[in-house]
Protein backbone atom coordinates (compact mmCIF):
# COMPACT_ATOMS: atom_id res chain seq x y z
CA UNK A 1 0.00 0.00 0.00
CA UNK A 2 2.72 2.04 0.75
CA UNK A 3 4.21 1.97 -2.84
CA UNK A 4 0.93 2.45 -4.44
CA UNK A 5 0.65 5.48 -2.53
CA UNK A 6 3.73 6.23 -2.99
CA UNK A 7 2.99 5.98 -7.01
CA UNK A 8 0.18 8.21 -6.58
CA UNK A 9 1.77 10.73 -4.47
CA UNK A 10 4.90 10.44 -7.45
CA UNK A 11 1.88 10.74 -9.93
CA UNK A 12 0.13 13.40 -8.64
CA UNK A 13 3.32 15.25 -8.03
CA UNK A 14 4.34 14.74 -11.37
CA UNK A 15 1.30 16.09 -12.49
CA UNK A 16 1.67 19.07 -10.19
CA UNK A 17 4.73 19.37 -11.92
CA UNK A 18 3.42 19.37 -15.16
CA UNK A 19 0.60 21.72 -14.00
CA UNK A 20 3.18 23.79 -12.21
CA UNK A 21 5.51 23.77 -15.60
CA UNK A 22 2.21 25.27 -18.00
CA UNK A 23 0.92 27.90 -14.88
CA UNK A 24 4.22 28.57 -14.62
CA UNK A 25 4.63 29.74 -18.32
CA UNK A 26 1.41 31.08 -18.21
CA UNK A 27 2.50 33.08 -15.27
CA UNK A 28 5.13 33.94 -16.48
CA UNK A 29 3.94 35.30 -19.80
CA UNK A 30 0.90 37.22 -18.00
CA UNK A 31 4.13 38.80 -16.02
CA UNK A 32 5.50 39.63 -18.95
CA UNK A 33 2.49 41.45 -20.54
CA UNK A 34 1.69 42.94 -17.71
CA UNK A 35 5.00 44.56 -17.23
CA UNK A 36 5.08 45.48 -21.16
CA UNK A 37 1.41 46.94 -20.37
CA UNK A 38 2.49 49.00 -17.47
CA UNK A 39 6.34 50.21 -19.27
CA UNK A 40 4.16 51.19 -22.31
CA UNK A 41 1.45 52.76 -19.91
CA UNK A 42 4.64 54.63 -18.03
CA UNK A 43 6.46 55.55 -21.59
CA UNK A 44 3.25 57.25 -22.73
CA UNK A 45 2.03 58.62 -19.75
CA UNK A 46 5.22 59.83 -18.22
CA UNK A 47 7.48 60.56 -20.42
CA UNK A 48 5.98 60.86 -23.72
CA UNK A 49 2.57 62.09 -22.93
CA UNK A 50 3.75 64.46 -20.11
CA UNK A 51 6.67 66.09 -21.97
CA UNK A 52 4.48 66.10 -25.50
CA UNK A 53 2.05 68.14 -23.27
CA UNK A 54 4.86 70.35 -21.51
CA UNK A 55 6.49 71.03 -25.39
CA UNK A 56 2.81 72.16 -26.00
CA UNK A 57 2.55 74.42 -23.31
CA UNK A 58 6.01 75.50 -24.09
CA UNK A 59 5.49 76.36 -27.69
CA UNK A 60 2.11 77.40 -27.25
CA UNK A 61 3.25 80.39 -25.03
CA UNK A 62 6.13 81.12 -27.21
CA UNK A 63 3.26 81.25 -30.03
CA UNK A 64 1.58 83.15 -28.38
CA UNK A 65 4.22 86.28 -27.02
CA UNK A 66 5.46 86.11 -30.07
CA UNK A 67 1.98 87.10 -31.30
CA UNK A 68 1.33 89.32 -28.76
CA UNK A 69 5.03 91.05 -29.83
CA UNK A 70 3.97 91.58 -33.42
CA UNK A 71 0.90 92.85 -32.67
CA UNK A 72 2.39 95.32 -30.46
CA UNK A 73 4.98 96.20 -32.84
CA UNK A 74 2.64 96.52 -35.52
CA UNK A 75 0.33 99.10 -34.12
CA UNK A 76 3.71 100.66 -32.63
CA UNK A 77 4.95 101.33 -36.45
CA UNK A 78 1.37 102.49 -37.64
CA UNK A 79 1.28 105.61 -34.66
CA UNK A 80 4.87 106.62 -35.78
CA UNK A 81 3.37 107.05 -39.34
CA UNK A 82 1.12 108.62 -38.66
CA UNK A 83 2.65 110.60 -36.38
CA UNK A 84 5.77 111.13 -39.30
CA UNK A 85 2.83 112.30 -41.71
CA UNK A 86 1.40 114.90 -39.08
CA UNK A 87 4.21 116.29 -38.28
CA UNK A 88 5.89 116.35 -42.49
CA UNK A 89 2.22 117.81 -42.54
CA UNK A 90 3.06 120.39 -39.97
CA UNK A 91 6.34 121.23 -41.53
CA UNK A 92 5.39 122.20 -44.54
CA UNK A 93 2.22 124.09 -43.76
CA UNK A 94 4.87 126.60 -41.71
CA UNK A 95 7.26 126.76 -44.16
CA UNK A 96 4.56 128.12 -46.71
CA UNK A 97 3.07 130.36 -44.25
CA UNK A 98 6.07 132.95 -45.87
CA UNK A 99 4.72 132.87 -49.02
CA UNK A 100 1.48 133.13 -47.69
CA UNK A 101 1.82 136.28 -46.24
CA UNK A 102 3.84 137.71 -49.43
CA UNK A 103 0.86 136.76 -51.29
CA UNK A 104 -1.91 138.89 -49.10
CA UNK A 105 0.43 141.87 -48.93
CA UNK A 106 -0.08 141.40 -52.84
CA UNK A 107 -3.58 141.34 -53.01
CA UNK A 108 -3.56 144.59 -51.08
CA UNK A 109 -0.94 146.27 -53.61
CA UNK A 110 -2.72 145.32 -56.57
CA UNK A 111 -5.93 146.69 -54.78
CA UNK A 112 -4.36 149.55 -54.69
CA UNK A 113 -1.21 149.93 -57.06
CA UNK A 114 -0.79 152.35 -60.48
CA UNK A 115 2.27 150.72 -61.40
CA UNK A 116 1.67 147.57 -63.02
CA UNK A 117 5.08 146.89 -63.50
CA UNK A 118 6.06 146.83 -59.61
CA UNK A 119 2.74 144.48 -59.33
CA UNK A 120 4.69 142.21 -62.26
CA UNK A 121 7.98 142.02 -60.23
CA UNK A 122 6.46 141.19 -56.85
CA UNK A 123 3.98 138.13 -58.15
CA UNK A 124 7.24 137.24 -59.95
CA UNK A 125 9.43 137.32 -56.88
CA UNK A 126 6.60 135.76 -54.64
CA UNK A 127 6.38 132.84 -57.61
CA UNK A 128 10.48 132.28 -57.44
CA UNK A 129 10.25 132.10 -53.26
CA UNK A 130 7.43 129.40 -53.75
CA UNK A 131 9.46 127.46 -56.47
CA UNK A 132 12.33 127.36 -54.21
CA UNK A 133 10.27 126.20 -51.23
CA UNK A 134 9.03 123.26 -53.52
CA UNK A 135 12.41 122.27 -54.81
CA UNK A 136 13.53 122.05 -51.15
CA UNK A 137 11.08 119.94 -50.68
CA UNK A 138 11.99 117.48 -53.52
CA UNK A 139 9.19 118.76 -55.66
CA UNK A 140 10.59 119.78 -59.22
CA UNK A 141 8.78 120.54 -62.53
CA UNK A 142 8.60 118.43 -65.47
CA UNK A 143 9.87 119.89 -68.58
CA UNK A 144 8.81 118.62 -71.77
CA UNK A 145 9.20 121.21 -74.51
CA UNK A 146 11.05 120.50 -77.75
CA UNK A 147 11.49 116.86 -75.89
CA UNK A 148 10.01 113.53 -77.33
CA UNK A 149 6.75 112.68 -76.06
CA UNK A 150 6.86 110.64 -72.83
CA UNK A 151 4.00 108.78 -71.56
CA UNK A 152 5.28 108.33 -68.08
CA UNK A 153 5.95 111.74 -67.45
CA UNK A 154 3.10 113.33 -70.21
CA UNK A 155 -0.31 113.24 -71.15
CA UNK A 156 -0.95 114.35 -74.58
CA UNK A 157 -3.84 116.59 -75.13
CA UNK A 158 -3.62 117.17 -77.72
CA UNK A 159 -2.09 115.99 -81.49
CA UNK A 160 -1.52 118.63 -84.29
CA UNK A 161 0.62 118.53 -87.53
CA UNK A 162 4.30 119.47 -86.95
CA UNK A 163 5.69 122.27 -88.43
CA UNK A 164 8.97 120.68 -89.52
CA UNK A 165 9.61 116.78 -90.20
CA UNK A 166 12.04 116.49 -87.18
CA UNK A 167 9.88 117.63 -85.18
CA UNK A 168 7.57 115.12 -85.48
CA UNK A 169 6.45 112.91 -82.22
CA UNK A 170 8.39 115.76 -79.93
CA UNK A 171 6.11 118.16 -77.48
CA UNK A 172 5.39 121.18 -79.14
CA UNK A 173 3.14 123.41 -76.48
CA UNK A 174 2.51 122.44 -72.65
CA UNK A 175 -1.02 122.93 -71.46
CA UNK A 176 0.06 122.58 -67.32
CA UNK A 177 3.04 122.05 -66.01
CA UNK A 178 3.60 118.34 -64.17
CA UNK A 179 5.63 117.93 -61.17
CA UNK A 180 7.45 115.12 -59.83
CA UNK A 181 8.14 114.66 -55.76
CA UNK A 182 11.66 112.60 -55.42
CA UNK A 183 11.86 111.10 -58.94
CA UNK A 184 8.15 109.86 -59.06
CA UNK A 185 5.56 111.34 -61.05
CA UNK A 186 2.92 113.54 -59.00
CA UNK A 187 1.21 115.12 -61.97
CA UNK A 188 1.89 114.58 -65.28
CA UNK A 189 2.61 117.30 -67.78
CA UNK A 190 -0.88 118.20 -70.17
CA UNK A 191 1.23 118.67 -72.99
CA UNK A 192 0.86 118.97 -77.31
CA UNK A 193 2.61 116.50 -79.48
CA UNK A 194 4.13 117.39 -83.02
CA UNK A 195 2.38 114.57 -86.08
Amino acid sequence: MDDMNRKDEEKSAAGNEEMTGKDASNLQDKQTETVENEADTDIMSDDPATGLQKKYEELNDSHLRLMAEFDNYRKRTLREKAELVKAGGESVIVNLLPVIDDFERAVSTIRKAEDIQAVTEGVELIYSKFMSFLTRQGVKPIEPLNQPFNMETSEAVAIIPAPEEGRKGMVLDSVQTGYMLNEKVIRHAKVVVGE
